[in-house]
């Protein structure tokens, strides 16, 4: 029997506003709320992501960090 979807955890996030678009694209695209697209995002992480391409992203991301907070 599969488990029931119940979201019962709630956290204010603040996205970027490309990062806006891609979870509302990814959200249309699959027929999901956009709660229900993080939901299995994050659930699936491990294999809905490529390790060392994840690696490398979050280097690049890591390193214009601070320039983008400014």
């Amino acid at each position: 029997m599969p488990k029931r979807l119940r979201l019962t955890r709630r956290f204010p996030v603040a996205l970027t506003n490309d990062a806006y678009r891609s979870l509302a694209r990814f959200a249309g695209e699959t027929g999901l709320s956009q709660d229900e697209a993080l939901t299995f995002l994050f659930e699936h992480f491990g294999s809905v992501t490529d390790r060392d391409n994840l690696a490398h992203r979050l280097r690049l991301f890591k390193a214009g960090l601070e320039d983008r907070k400014a």
